[in-house]
């Protein structure tokens, strides 16, 4: 069963501060619950390990669009389909906006009382507040690939619903 969550957060960071910090991908365990381990295997691709639901997976991404200080998409390669888009919005000078919008599949009794307890959408909001707090008390301003991926295609369902 597919579902997707939307959310956002506002943070007291420059737009180029917070999508730097984001593309630290192997610094996600620091603040995102449930994020075991994240290894970046080249420029588009990401191996993680993760506990979700009371169960270890691990599943590689790609990253299928990033355009700096703007988006990323990425889409699983394997395991799971997870596929999701981030984008960064500059208010003002010294503030941006995180947007986040992510498409799962779900299996599993334990995996839909969380859909209907609205478990896994918390655990998002909770994981953007911690990167909120993170970026505005750890933030560098080196570091972060600047980069870009044009729209590559990886399965039928990335290019429609992002």
């Amino acid at each position: 069963m597919e579902h997707r969550i939307e959310e956002m957060i506002d943070l007291a960071v420059p737009v180029r501060t917070a999508y730097d910090q984001w593309t630290r991908f192997e610094e996600f365990p620091a603040f995102m619950s449930g994020v075991r381990e994240v290894v970046q295997l080249d420029d588009t691709h990401l191996r993680w390990k993760v506990e979700i639901a009371g169960t270890e997976r691990t599943f590689t991404a790609e990253i299928i669009e990033q355009i700096p200080d703007e988006r990323i998409a990425w889409a699983t390669t394997d395991g799971k389909y997870n596929a999701g888009v981030v984008h960064f919005v500059p208010l003002d000078i010294t503030r941006s906006r995180v947007h986040l919008r992510i498409l799962y599949d779900s299996d599993g009794v334990a995996e839909r009382i969380a859909e209907a307890l609205d478990l896994t959408g918390a655990r998002v909001r909770r994981d953007l507040d911690a990167f909120r707090r993170h970026v505005e008390m750890c933030a560098r301003d080196d570091g972060g690939w600047r980069g870009s991926v044009h729209r590559r295609h990886v399965g039928s369902r990335t290019q429609h619903e992002l």
